[in-house]
């Protein structure tokens, strides 16, 4: 073997390359018209308050199609979720070209429904990188997964950008939608190329996902970390392109410091994918918890572009290494759950339940204390949410005990659902 040649079991499969190329397409479009959907929804109403709320709305639908989704998942195939959800949210971006401004009367309505079909499509996903990865190439999986994912998200707002500044009024935002259209048909399409798993295990064990958390205290300690991550993703999801339009009022800008902050994300991801290593996870989560600190804090003097723009580089560093940490260690103790193995889609579903909680507390206290978008609070909400990633790094336990949850496997057995 070469010096520099990777280790048969640290490369990555057919099908893990052609998921990552699936959910590149897939992000290119939903990096094009779902930042600008909160943008076109702000120059509809300027109204953080509606902005908010159909935030809120999404996160709450999340958990309920994410139990649908993985009831799919369970009785037919991941794939099949996964489709459905990439089609449905081409229908909703093709029926939001269709409604234009008539989108403001009926935006809770837009909320459920692009809330289940994201639904759909992320718990097909993220089964499917359990499935595609091993515990022997996981690591590089993710941060090859974020690589990709960050170019997409990088390319799509500054194209996004240039289409809308060139375009009048509003009908710059109606070609986004429909480019991002296409681009979810093209990775439907890619889709196909993953053959179904082929699982004969059907069982959808969700009920018993109260019990698991009672007996193992592991699991619960990490699902409480991504109720605390929930905390401020759920305003970073779409805070900081709002706070930048109002500083500097033109998309193409907030397009173009997109690519800023993807660039700065891929250079995290590769130096993840080269030099991370499982053992380090609760000292990837508080630097990445300092980081968010140190650029929360920049907001207390005044929120101009600078300051905005600064808080947004950190964030751009250290987002992929908190987020990396997590979801590796999750799929660790994935495969130590009860039933080896076949808890992954129940595990998914719980975990998106216990995030969308803090995205949901965390919108809600937004709206409530930093609506003027003028005031002082917004700056403390961000500190505050950036202190209660300190829970992260108790959340992580660097040696899980290697059979948690043994009584949930009995219960199983007893009811005659075991493999």
């Amino acid at each position: 073997m070469k010096q520099n040649e990777l280790p048969p079991e640290k490369r990555l499969s057919r099908e893990a390359i052609i998921s990552l190329i699936i959910h590149s397409t897939f992000q290119f479009g939903a990096s094009m018209s779902g930042v600008f959907l909160n943008l076109y929804l702000w120059r509809l109403t300027h109204s953080l308050f509606i902005n908010g709320t159909y935030n809120i709305v999404i996160y709450v639908l999340t958990p309920i199609g994410f139990a649908l989704g993985g009831w799919i998942v369970k009785k037919k195939d991941r794939m099949v979720s996964y489709r459905l959800g990439i089609m449905l949210i081409g229908i909703f971006y093709l029926v939001v070209i269709i409604a234009q401004e008539k989108l403001v009367p009926y935006y809770i309505l837009f909320a459920i429904f692009n809330g289940l079909a994201a639904a759909f499509y992320w718990v097909g996903y993220l089964t499917l990188m359990y499935d595609v990865s091993t515990e022997q190439n996981r690591i590089r999986y993710l941060a090859f997964n974020m690589i990709f994912f960050t170019a997409a998200t990088l390319a799509g707002p500054a194209l996004a950008g240039v289409i809308i500044r060139l375009q009048e009024g509003l009908r710059g935002y109606t070609i986004v939608f429909s480019i991002a259209f296409c681009m979810f048909l093209l990775a439907t399409m890619i889709s196909f190329r993953i053959k179904a798993s082929g699982g004969h295990h059907k069982v959808y064990y969700l009920r018993f996902a109260g019990l698991l958390m009672k007996k193992n205290r592991v699991w619960l300690k990490n699902l409480l970390g991504f109720f605390g991550m929930g905390l401020l993703q759920g305003i970073m999801l779409f805070l900081p392109n709002i706070l930048l339009f109002k500083t500097v009022p033109r998309e193409d800008i907030v397009g173009y410091l997109g690519v800023l902050y993807s660039s700065l994300s891929i250079v995290m991801a590769m130096l993840i994918s080269k030099y991370a290593k499982a053992d380090k996870a609760r000292l990837y989560l508080a630097i990445s918890t300092v980081g968010y600190l140190i650029g929360s804090s920049l907001l207390l003097g005044s929120m101009n572009v600078w300051t905005v723009v600064s808080f947004m580089i950190l964030y751009s560093l250290f987002a992929p290494l908190q987020g990396n940490t997590m979801t590796g260690y999750y799929y660790g103790l994935i495969s130590k759950l009860p039933l080896k193995g076949e808890l992954k889609v129940e595990s998914v579903v719980i975990r998106e339940l216990f995030l969308n909680i803090g995205r949901v507390i965390s919108i809600y206290c937004l709206i409530s204390f930093g609506s003027g978008m003028d005031g002082n609070w917004i700056p403390w909400i961000l500190i505050i949410a950036s202190l209660t990633q300190v829970a992260l790094i108790w959340s992580v336990n660097t040696k899980p005990s290697s059979k948690p949850g043994a009584n949930v496997e009995h219960m199983a057995n007893k009811q005659g659902i075991s493999k």
